[in-house]
């Protein structure tokens, strides 16, 4: 029996998770699904935005779904985000963020690209201090242990898509010790898979112009945390941007989806929150966590049919059950 923690999070992120977990109990009807508590509010209510009983269940269960993270916009005694405590802590080091052309949401189509970050080091690490009264320092982390981890993964992503490039994005240039050993260790890796043949490289400024202007060019990006993160949130652009865009967070036999927006505090409570991010989020879980690639077709396809039914009209402003039930019901008809 598979098992699923549902961390809700805050804002929006309690409005569509529920669209997502009844999308996966419709395609895995033995699923057993707990929820637990994290984010802003629970450290407001709690001291803690990662209670030790969320990490738990999170392992017990070896999935998850995540909703939204709000966090200050200044520094808080004692806080630390969320979903940053989540990866770091249950060793998330990995994290995919799929980019491609939607009907009626999609600004150009034919786009179809994966980016994978790796997601536990780079400067979000978290080691700041300040040198002096006027100078205030990061510290960035690369381990080749982390970018080894990050190389595999690439390489079980580039069979199973069948893709036909894989193009490292660094600054070796200007970072030749970090950089150059993020390169060199996944270069290395991936000629041992026997994909070596398949790699390029762009420098990180050349990748976002590319991104931008040829977005076809590409078809699996890797890249480290801090460039993945801002690269990936351009690229959404091409797929109909943030609040349709999914991610996963994987790890070894542990996954968390979350879908990239997020708590949109503006919205939230109106019944207007878009679940679209969250019902691929979850068709991640079941492609590359679950291995269950029919099931994780099935469910895309029941939202390109929503999409391509209604061409996107007035996303934002279409209540979060009308998409739900869209959705729903394509999935339904799929299964008869």
């Amino acid at each position: 029996m598979r098992k699923l923690c549902v961390i809700p999070g805050d804002g929006i992120g309690t409005e569509v998770t529920p669209v997502a977990v009844r999308a996966l109990q419709r395609l895995l009807p033995d699923l057993q699904v707990v929820e637990a508590s994290a984010g802003w509010g629970c450290f407001e209510q709690q001291g803690n935005a990662v209670p030790e009983r969320t990490l738990e269940l999170m392992r017990e269960c070896g999935a998850g779904l995540f909703g939204a993270v709000q966090s200050p916009a200044r520094a808080v005694p004692g806080y630390r985000s969320a979903i940053l405590t989540l990866r770091q802590q249950l060793g998330l080091s990995v994290n995919l963020r799929p980019v491609r052309s939607w009907p009626g949401i999609s600004p150009r189509p034919g786009i179809d690209l994966m980016l994978l970050r790796e997601n536990s080091e780079c400067l979000y690490i978290g080691q700041e201090h300040m040198a002096s009264a006027d100078k205030a320092v990061a510290q960035r982390q690369i381990t080749r242990q982390a970018c080894a981890i990050l190389a595999q993964r690439a390489a079980q992503v580039v069979r199973q898509r069948g893709a036909r490039r894989i193009t490292l994005v660094h600054k070796a240039n200007v970072l030749p010790l970090t950089c150059g050993l993020f390169r060199d260790t996944c270069r290395a890796v991936l000629a041992t898979e026997g994909l070596d043949g398949l790699v390029d490289e762009r420098l990180v400024d050349v990748a976002a112009l590319q991104l931008v202007e040829q977005p076809q060019r590409f078809d699996v990006l890797v890249t480290t945390n801090l460039f993945g993160d801002i690269l990936s949130d351009l690229a959404s652009y091409w797929s109909g941007g943030l609040a349709t865009a999914p991610s996963l967070n994987w790890g070894d036999g542990i996954a968390l989806a979350e879908p990239v927006h997020g708590s949109a505090p503006d919205i939230a409570g109106s019944g207007r929150a878009n679940p679209i991010a969250a019902l691929l989020s979850a068709a991640l879980l079941l492609r590359y966590h679950w291995a269950l690639p029919e099931a994780a077709t099935c469910l895309e396809n029941a939202v390109e049919g929503f999409l391509n039914d209604t061409q996107g009209a007035d996303l934002g402003t279409q209540t979060t059950e009308r998409v739900a039930e869209g959705v729903l019901a394509r999935l339904e008809l799929s299964q008869k």
